[in-house]
């Protein structure tokens, strides 16, 4: 279900959102729109990754393993050749 929401924004900015949904021939309402879900997007996508960093990070403070970098480089030249290679083994 959709509902309203006020978003107040300054002069010129309402002006450059007037304008451009002229030139794109599209509604500011469409704009404002599609501008949302897209920073939703790439935020929950930001969120994501903060998260698995934080519980790589845990996980590697628990255990003590991990690769290289070297480790992974080579995973992955060989990962071009090879498309289902295996992870490396974990170092400790």
């Amino acid at each position: 279900m959709s509902k309203a929401v006020s978003v107040k924004l300054e002069d010129e900015e309402r002006a450059r959102l007037v304008s451009l949904a002229e030139i794109k021939q599209r509604t500011p309402h469409y704009l404002m729109r599609e501008a949302i879900r897209e920073y939703l997007a790439r935020e929950e996508q930001r969120a994501g990754f903060i998260k698995e960093a934080q519980d790589a990070w845990r996980d590697f403070e628990r255990t003590g393993k991990h690769l290289t970098l070297a480790d992974m480089e080579a995973w992955v030249r060989k990962l071009e050749k090879t498309p289902s290679q295996p992870l490396p083994k974990w170092r400790s």
